[in-house]
């Protein structure tokens, strides 16, 4: 059994908020758990080119959407949105309160992945 803290759980600042990783690649699980905080007001520009992810939303508000503009999803307490086709998007965080969400990624993050915000194409690891 594997009992661990928010407080115990690696911070890696993600690029636009904190990700307290909670489950990792080294835990043997087969997938990842991370407390992930969005910063309030911030657009992030996001793909998982080599990761599924599913988060639900925990507390704040904000949007998915696709680069296309065809779609924009609300996000808040009680919502899960899933990345099943390893999809571009943006996430938005209102500008009021950060955006705090569970995310889950299969295959499990190593620990230290970073996204590079400051480039032209969608960030990705």
């Amino acid at each position: 059994m594997l009992i661990r803290t928010k407080e115990e759980a690696l911070v890696v600042e993600w690029g636009n908020g904190l990700s307290h990783r909670l489950l990792l690649q080294a835990d043997r699980m087969g997938f990842s758990f991370c407390h992930t905080v969005v910063r309030a007001g911030t657009k992030s520009r996001l793909e998982y080119r080599r990761h599924l992810e599913a988060c639900y939303c925990i507390t704040g508000r904000g949007w998915i959407s696709l680069p296309d503009g065809s779609a924009t999803h609300e996000l808040r307490p009680g919502v899960l949105y899933a990345l099943d086709q390893h999809d571009a998007h943006f996430l938005t965080a209102a500008p009021d309160a950060d955006l705090e969400l569970i995310s889950v990624f299969n295959p499990p993050l190593q620990g230290g992945e970073r996204h590079n915000l400051d480039q032209d194409e969608f960030s990705h690891y």
